[in-house]
């Protein structure tokens, strides 16, 4: 965004106060100053004291800072007066306010990925997209894959913005966008043609790339494919779903897609009051954790081998007449015969909604 933008308002509060007036950018660079001599400064000291007042006004070495509001976990743009007193405050609010508005202004007409975030957030009518993306020379009717990038422990550093913008550098087709404290938003302009097989290669040089000493630091979920702008929005949010759900019940999977979830995702989307119904209508004799570790690895490979007793007396190394009396203590326990199909897609449901309850801190 050019500072120009914003000298032009500062230069206005000049014929009004007698405080310097300005703004810095993320890195603690002047961009824009009241006192022409001020711009090109820099104060890197600011930049995690204006982060930690999370859009308030902090004040620092006689100045008064407030950030402008932004998408990322830190701010963009900050205003800065002088003065630490409540007239400094007072000054910088008030222009605070202004310079909003035409960093607003600007970012509406004239920055993509402003407009690109819009409406991945539902911040801007359908109707208005195809007139908007005609004005910012953006191509409406082209394929584009949504992946949401995520740090895979959330006590580890956000995604590095950098890395991605390096991987695909077009700014024209490709969109970088950093969106909450956490997250990476990339929206990628596919070859006409593509499927979702395509789409996953793309996710998975993405968690190849963030990849340190062979351990996964990243989740990329990717939502189905956007064959409009308008279908951005949709994307996205499946796109979000898609790590949701991955992570509870696929938690060896780092790429994954929103078609791939299955039966996974309807349970996601179930009240948890209907969840905790089911499995106290399932196991009426026991509870499910009335099964010991042992037990439910049998069972665990047991659907690993498709109801294959003889394979998976093989694969657990006992003998198969050993499986067999297990599953018969499973069958007491539950009421449920594993070797029926029925009572097998009733159990790994069950299991499922169980596995689903737990990570919502659910003791069911």
């Amino acid at each position: 965004m050019s500072g120009r933008i914003f000298q032009n308002v500062v230069l206005q509060f000049k014929e009004t106060t007698d405080r310097t007036i300005g703004v810095i950018d993320s890195e603690g660079t002047v961009v824009a100053c009241s006192e022409l001599t001020g711009i090109g400064k820099k104060w890197p000291q600011c930049v995690a004291l204006i982060n930690a007042a999370e859009g308030g006004c902090v004040a620092l070495e006689g100045m008064t800072f407030k950030a402008l509001p932004g998408w990322g976990g830190q701010y963009d743009y900050a205003v800065f007066a002088s003065g630490e007193d409540s007239t400094g405050r007072t000054v910088c609010a008030m222009a605070a306010v202004a310079l909003n508005s035409a960093k607003v202004y600007y970012e509406e007409k004239h920055d993509k990925g402003s407009f690109i975030k819009n409406i991945i957030s539902d911040n801007i009518l359908s109707s208005d997209i195809y007139m908007r993306a005609k004005e910012l020379h953006v191509t409406a009717e082209v394929p584009r894959g949504v992946f949401v990038i995520r740090p895979a422990d959330e006590r580890e550093e956000s995604v590095p913005l950098d890395v991605i913008q390096n991987m695909f550098p077009d700014r024209q087709s490709d969109f970088v966008l950093s969106v909450g404290e956490d997250d990476v938003v990339l929206i990628h302009q596919m070859p006409e043609g593509s499927d979702g097989r395509d789409m996953e290669k793309v996710a998975m040089r993405i968690a190849d790339s963030l990849c340190q000493d062979g351990d996964n630091r990243v989740f990329v979920g990717m939502g189905t494919m956007a064959l409009h702008l308008r279908d951005l929005a949709r994307s996205y949010k499946e796109a979000q779903i898609a790590i949701e759900v991955g992570k509870v019940f696929d938690t060896e999977r780092y790429v994954i897609n929103y078609e791939n979830l299955g039966i996974g995702r309807l349970i996601y989307q179930l009240p948890t009051t209907l969840c905790e119904i089911f499995l106290q209508e399932v196991f009426k004799k026991n509870p499910i954790d009335a099964l010991d570790q042992e037990t439910l690895f049998t069972i665990y490979k047991f659907f690993e081998n498709n109801l294959n007793v003889s394979e998976t007396a093989r694969k657990l190394f006992v003998h198969r007449n050993t499986l067999v009396y297990r599953l018969e203590k499973i069958k007491k326990l539950t009421g449920l015969d594993l070797r029926e199909f029925d009572d097998a897609i009733t159990f790994k449901v069950a299991l499922m909604v169980k596995k689903y309850l737990t990570s919502r801190g659910i003791d069911a």
